[in-house]
């Protein structure tokens, strides 16, 4: 029994003896390890509110414009891009913006929209839309180089029929036929065979004379 008790506090004055030497090294661990769970599970409470936030507003967005208050629509956007920036509700805003600004014959304030939507959007997709609706609000500005430049490179196989399009439209503009049909024959290219949108870019690509 002696010999066990002698053993026993062996064993705990070697682990006060660790214990002074590293306390403070598992301490520090166990903090930053608890802080870890804590910052990942507060970032994802964070990031789930603000976009329940955005959701709403996007909402109250797309009631405005149902009721034709543009400048509700316009105020809404505004705040769906100041305060919840990196949610695609403030993407979709602002291509609803944009939307409005056009109709009211505003094109400088769509233009304006539409370069937020395409600088900041995280999704590909609303970005792509973004850049192809610029590209046609700046041709109708005849902004011609920064309209082909919005629509230079497309983001995806998805989007590259479409960017080839609207790039054969900004280069008829430009007087460049021989390009613009090229533009026009890559979006055929890339087109299903299905697609009832190929009828107009052969018409377009037909107009401008077939060697």
């Amino acid at each position: 029994m002696a010999v066990y008790d002698l053993e026993e506090q062996e064993n705990i004055d070697a682990l006060k003896a660790w214990w002074q030497d590293n306390g403070r090294l598992v301490i520090a661990a166990v903090i930053a390890f608890v802080l870890g769970i804590g910052g990942v599970q507060g970032w994802r409470h964070y990031k789930n509110e603000q976009s329940m936030k955005a959701a709403v507003l996007f909402y109250d967005l797309e009631e405005a414009m149902r009721t034709g208050d543009k400048g509700k629509v316009e105020d809404l956007a505004k705040r769906l891009i100041a305060d919840f920036p990196g949610t695609s509700h403030a993407a979709r805003g602002g291509l609803l913006a944009a939307r409005v600004a056009a109709e009211a014959g505003d094109r400088d304030k769509a233009a304006e929209s539409l370069q937020w939507v395409a600088g900041n959007a995280k999704d590909e997709s609303l970005k792509a839309l973004g850049n192809l609706r610029l590209s046609a609000v700046l041709l109708d500005q005849g902004r011609l180089d920064d309209a082909l430049k919005a629509v230079t490179t497309p983001p995806g196989e998805a989007f590259a029929a479409l960017f080839a399009d609207a790039r054969g439209d900004v280069l008829v503009a430009q007087g460049k036929v021989e390009e613009a049909k090229a533009a026009y024959q890559i979006a055929l290219d890339k087109l299903p065979k299905s697609a009832a949108y190929r009828n107009v870019v052969e018409i377009k690509r037909d107009a401008l004379g077939i060697k």
